[in-house]
């Protein structure tokens, strides 16, 4: 006889940064991007938990114990003047897919921007992540062809600040 897995989502608090962080590293293999990896653990308590937080996250636990992330944070829209809430990062541990979990973190940050008046829910993905990809689209998410992420970072970004 087994029983049902209780899953739980709930706000990340401090004692949860080393799993989030844990849980990035993996991230990062799993996206064959772990060398672009330079966050430690005092940065992202920092950027969680900080005197001037960045973003938020939650968490999602299977039995007491952390197995899936978000991490968001709001931006803006000019066009709709009104604040969105922009998905950094979404993580389900490999051994917890197919449960259902990651549908129940995007229905919770879904909760999350209607119940702050966002009037945008976005995040980005891969585009050789055709599992992520169906998935996000049988939820009701739109892919914007006609967009792509312009990124400045590292000597790009001190190049361009220096004018």
């Amino acid at each position: 006889m087994t029983t049902a897995s209780a899953f739980t989502i709930r706000p990340a608090q401090p004692s949860d940064v080393a799993h989030i962080h844990a849980m990035i590293v993996e991230l990062a293999v799993f996206e064959k991007l772990e060398h672009l990896v330079v966050a430690t653990e005092a940065m992202l308590h920092d950027g969680l938990f900080g005197t001037r937080p960045a973003c938020e996250a939650i968490i999602g636990e299977e039995d007491g114990q952390v197995v899936t992330f978000a991490l968001f944070f709001h931006n803006f829209s000019t066009f709709l003047t009104r604040k969105g809430l922009y998905l950094e990062d979404l993580y389900v541990k490999q051994s917890c897919r197919g449960k259902g979990y990651g549908r129940q973190m995007l229905v919770k940050l879904a909760q999350l921007a209607v119940e702050r008046d966002c009037g945008r829910f976005e995040w980005s993905v891969l585009d050789w992540n055709s599992a992520a990809i169906d998935f996000y689209q049988g939820m009701g998410a739109e892919l914007l062809p006609d967009w792509r992420i312009c990124r400045v970072a590292g000597g790009a970004l001190d190049t361009l600040a220096a004018g």
